[in-house]
């Protein structure tokens, strides 16, 4: 049983947390629990049901990691590690992650005369 605070049964559902918040005082949808803290928690799979979502997205999702130096070579398996587990952990099927090494374009630096 997975259960998600707020701010994540909104962007299931595509809507704005208040949007959900009114549905519990109109009696529409109440959650599942709250924590010792007072937040609301709502289950996944009744949220799936109750709005008819399809809970496996069809397609491919693809994920674009990339930093700018081969000195940042490391932090770029930690950024496609955590797209690839981010795509997971939300369900999301067909997985590819593609890692850009690059170089920006920098205007500032002074033009070669001899080139």
């Amino acid at each position: 049983m997975r259960l998600l605070s707020i701010g994540e049964a909104a962007r299931a559902l595509g809507v704005a947390e208040a949007t959900l918040r009114r549905w519990h005082r109109q009696g529409k949808l109440a959650p599942a629990s709250r924590t010792l803290g007072g937040h609301r928690r709502y289950r996944h799979a009744s949220l799936l049901k109750l709005f008819q979502i399809e809970d496996h997205p069809v397609g491919k999702t693809v994920c674009y990691a990339r930093v700018s130096s081969h000195d940042q070579s490391e932090q770029l398996k930690t950024q496609a590690a955590r797209l690839y587990k981010h795509c997971l952990d939300s369900g999301f099927a067909d997985i590819e992650v593609i890692a850009d090494l690059g170089r920006g374009l920098n205007y500032r630096k002074k033009v070669c005369s001899a080139c």
